[in-house]
């Protein structure tokens, strides 16, 4: 037998068994991409709405924190 040929043998991947995808039921689902939406909602505001007349927190710290991710997403604040 030729040398390649007996190396080549030894190096084939062994065959495993097909993995299918774990299913999710959306009942367990939903609570999750609620929560996530809700940050997301939460991460918008401060973002893009907190500063001025329509603040929670009177200082800029927020605004300051924000600031270049205002810019980055398009929000105008100068």
């Amino acid at each position: 037998m030729h040398a390649s040929a007996t190396a080549s043998a030894t190096f084939a991947p062994a065959l495993s068994p097909a993995i299918a995808p774990a299913t999710i039921p959306v009942r367990e689902l939903l609570p999750w991409a609620i929560f996530g939406g809700m940050l997301l909602l939460l991460a918008i505001y401060f973002v893009g709405v907190e500063e001025g007349a329509a603040a929670i927190f009177n200082t800029m710290y927020v605004h300051e924190f924000v600031h270049d991710g205002r810019h980055l997403l398009g929000f105008p604040c100068h």
